[in-house]
């Protein structure tokens, strides 16, 4: 009984029923940039780790203290149910300095059942200024990998010069530890481990008639020593290692005196041909498109990941970069880059489809873009639904509105096919409208509810991975039910305003037409 009154008095104000919805869709696109941006949403798995790492060098005791005392603070938090440990993994020769060795270790936190996203999170905070009143501790939160993303933020830093790139580094780092928005703030650029290096004489050694390679194998014979045979024990080969150098209890005296040339008759040792002495070499030389690159990353302690990536972007152009040197924001926000322009081309090229299938069922251009309007009318109602829930655009978002767009067009189909056959049976323009109006009520509020009330539970969060399910379900119910309101009232407008077709009866011009 209402709603044909209220039809009728939005027919005869075209313009303004226009003009409400063009400020809405205008509102919508202003809200879009403060909805915040992000790859895909933070899911809270009930676990986490911490991976701490000492000064290159720390014996594996130290590293054992330091995993006990954060231990210890993780297991005094609200919602701990279990926490396991690893000290020292790995050491020099097979896996990388940085992110191996004696000085490293990784502790591991399960939470309980009916922990809460806030308890993981106010967990792993408490567990922050533990390690980070641990002086040269570094440390690195993380969650189990569900998905082959990167860091959310990653600053890479190309150049040549290795002391260049580290100053840059350290600058870089010292300015991101100084907004609260970052966390676990990690860098390639770290301290090498304690060496002895031996720097070869090449002009001594060719007087006394060797060759530095041959020194070179010779010395690394004596110090890691040789496969010399295998002892045979049932089923099993084990090798027989024989070496020169104790490397437990060695020094550099005896790493000296030994002798390069033994199977000559005049013995020379080591340092009458090298000079032996000891450094702290780089950890690593990482590289990107064959360049040299120091790597930044880091989490993000608050906010959505747009802004914390123009936090850094402000941060690179503040920091003087040498000649040679460039900086570039790389991560999740790279890829939230590539993926969201991805996105926005499937969803164009879902409404093109559509489209096409209406154009050929309606066998018309004119009435399948009438019904197009619903999809601006459907982000108007996605945007507002985000806004009011505080849910951030991500891929997941845009998955809905690539199921919007071919589930909110069903409403106007239903209504303008109506109008368009009481339009050939002979009625007025605005009469069809209306009556066709009156007869699709029902059914399209029925389809909206239907579709509405499915998706609440998956809105409402419930169970395991609800942050990941959530975004979707928010968009496709506030996009429907507001492009449900609005199709309505706009859509028969448009109609109005577009169709110009005179109804004809039976093959006859009608008094209309006639006129």
């Amino acid at each position: 009984r209402a709603y044909p009154p209220i039809l009728a008095a939005c027919l005869r104000r075209r313009w303004i029923v226009l003009l409400v919805a063009t400020a809405a869709f205008a509102w919508s696109v202003s809200v879009i940039p403060r909805l915040g941006y992000e790859l895909i949403p933070q899911l809270a798995q009930g676990e986490f780790a911490v991976e701490v790492r000492l000064p290159p060098g720390a014996p594996l005791a130290e590293t054992d203290a330091a995993i006990l005392r954060v231990q210890k603070a993780a297991e005094s938090m609200d919602g701990v149910k279990l926490t396991y440990s690893v000290a020292g993994t790995g050491n020099r020769l097979d896996a990388s300095p940085v992110d191996a060795g004696e000085h490293s270790g990784q502790l591991n936190v399960l939470m309980g059942e009916n922990a809460s996203r806030q308890a993981e999170d106010a967990a792993m905070a408490g567990m922050r200024e533990t390690v980070g009143g641990m002086p040269g501790v570094s440390y690195k939160f993380s969650r189990p990998t569900l998905f082959s993303f990167a860091t959310p933020l990653e600053v890479e830093i190309v150049g040549y010069d290795l002391a260049q790139l580290g100053a840059v580094a350290d600058s870089i780092r010292q300015a991101m530890d100084d907004s609260p928005r970052f966390a676990d703030i990690k860098s390639s650029v770290e301290a090498g481990n304690p060496e002895i290096q031996i720097v070869f004489d090449h002009e001594r050694a060719a007087r006394l008639g060797l060759v530095v390679r041959d020194i070179a194998d010779t010395v690394v014979a004596k110090v890691r020593g040789e496969v010399a045979t295998r002892y045979t024990w049932r089923d099993k080969k084990i090798d027989v290692l024989v070496r020169t150098v104790d490397t437990r209890n060695s020094s550099i005296r005896e790493i000296e005196n030994l002798i390069v040339n033994p199977s000559s008759d005049r013995p020379v040792p080591l340092k009458a041909v090298a000079e032996v002495v000891t450094a702290v070499g780089p950890a690593e030389i990482r590289r990107a498109d064959q360049e040299r690159v120091a790597i930044i990353s880091a989490n993000i302690a608050f906010g959505d990941l747009a802004a914390a990536a123009e936090e850094v972007r402000s941060i690179l152009a503040a920091t003087p970069m040498p000649t040679g040197l460039g900086a570039t924001v790389s991560g999740q926000s790279e890829e939230m880059k590539e993926s969201f322009g991805s996105m926005i081309f499937t969803l164009a090229m879902a409404v093109f489809l559509v489209y096409l299938v209406m154009a050929s069922q309606f066998e018309s251009l004119v009435h399948p873009f009438v019904i197009l309007f619903t999809i601006p009318l459907a982000l108007v109602g996605a945007v507002f639904g985000l806004w009011i829930t505080g849910t951030t655009v991500s891929v997941v978002v845009f998955i809905g509105l690539i199921m919007l767009a071919g589930i909110v067009v069903n409403n106007a189909i239903v209504l303008v096919d109506l109008i368009n056959q009481l339009r050939s049976a002979g009625q007025e323009r605005v009469e069809a409208i209306i009556e066709a109006g009156r007869a699709r009520l029902r059914p399209i509020l029925m389809t909206t509810l239907t579709t509405t009330l499915g998706l609440l539970p998956m809105a409402l969060g419930f169970g395991e991975g609800a942050e990941i399910r959530a975004p979707m379900a928010i968009t496709v119910i506030g996009g429907l039910v507001v492009a449900t309101v609005l199709t309505l009232v706009v859509i028969p407008v448009v109609y109005s305003l577009l169709d110009r077709k005179m109804p004809v009866l039976a093959g006859a011009a009608s008094p209309e037409a006639a006129s």
